[in-house]
């Protein structure tokens, strides 16, 4: 597979995933009596009833070996299931562009947890692209009306902070898997596992609300969006940029999150225009770019 196609499949990554804060948001405002855990609970399950039975029918779900059984569930449990419910929570508690922004911290800290559990390289262009990102970041946050809100929902900051951490530990053990499994498969797996943990947490805890929810077309529509876009084809399109291009270099292109989330709530009316956006976006891309760069031939 070309870089050039493995590029546009993680920039497709990072549109649905920026998508997705925006349409979560639409669900907590759209549906009075929604929850975390039944959001979570009804994405996976609709990912899961989507995609697996097509796997199964062309033939390409590949058994998982004993032996890495227990990293598949530490896996699901990483994310969908801890990120999900720390990363939703904080979406509830501050604006989906805030939480974009929070969750595009991640590239910064992947390289060290790579460099600590498989001694991979950091190098130096790649620390530098990612600074450079965070400042165009910093740009759209602290110029746009953003900075003014940080103080305004701790519990929401502190939620999408441990969102981070985790997505480094799923990183981390998403290596051990991608030389061995198609990403097709992880991302089955992962699902599945992950509908399993959360169905018993909507059922003790948000069963009563059930009943009150409006399953309307609208309701249906971004969960199903959420389950097959933002739980599936953004997870193959991502684990398959960790296996061509490695970790560190993959994982930046969150980055480019928050910007594909600022121009979805722009049109839905969610956000309002600033000079300081479209400013932060280039430096964004330009911080993407160079720590895309190939390193130096001898």
């Amino acid at each position: 597979m070309r870089k050039s196609v493995v590029y546009l499949l993680l920039g497709f990554a990072a549109v649905v995933w920026g998508a997705s804060f925006v349409m979560t948001k639409e669900l907590f405002a759209s549906e009075e009596h929604i929850t975390v855990f039944i959001i979570l609970a009804f994405r996976l399950f609709l990912a899961s009833a989507v995609t697996i039975p097509v796997l199964l029918l062309l033939g390409r779900l590949e058994p998982v070996v004993k032996g890495d059984l227990k990293w598949f569930m530490l896996l699901a449990l990483f994310e969908p299931f801890a990120y999900s419910i720390c990363e939703t929570s904080g979406v509830q508690l501050v604006s989906g562009s805030m939480a974009a922004i929070v969750v595009a911290t991640i590239p910064l800290f992947v390289p060290f947890g790579m460099a600590a559990f498989y001694g991979e390289k950091i190098r130096a262009v790649t620390l530098v692209g990612i600074v450079l990102s965070l400042a165009g970041l910093s740009v759209m946050m602290l110029f746009g009306g953003e900075g003014q809100h940080l103080d305004a929902a701790p519990a929401g900051l502190a939620f999408l902070a441990g969102a981070v951490v985790i997505a480094v530990l799923y990183t981390i053990v998403l290596v051990k898997l991608v030389g061995r499994y198609r990403p097709f498969t992880i991302t089955a797996y992962q699902n599945l596992l992950g509908c399993l943990y959360f169905i018993p947490l909507m059922l003790c805890f948000d069963g009563a609300a059930l009943p009150l929810l409006s399953f309307s077309p609208k309701m249906l529509a971004l969960l199903l969006a959420l389950g097959v876009f933002c739980s599936t084809l953004a997870y193959v399109c991502y684990n398959i940029g960790v296996a061509r291009l490695g970790a560190s270099a993959a994982c930046i292109f969150t980055n480019v999150i928050p910007v594909f989330s600022f121009v979805t709530a722009l049109a839905i009316g969610q956000e309002q225009f600033t000079w300081s956006k479209p400013v932060g976006i280039v430096i964004v891309l330009c911080g993407v770019v160079l720590a895309q760069l190939p390193p130096r031939r001898p």
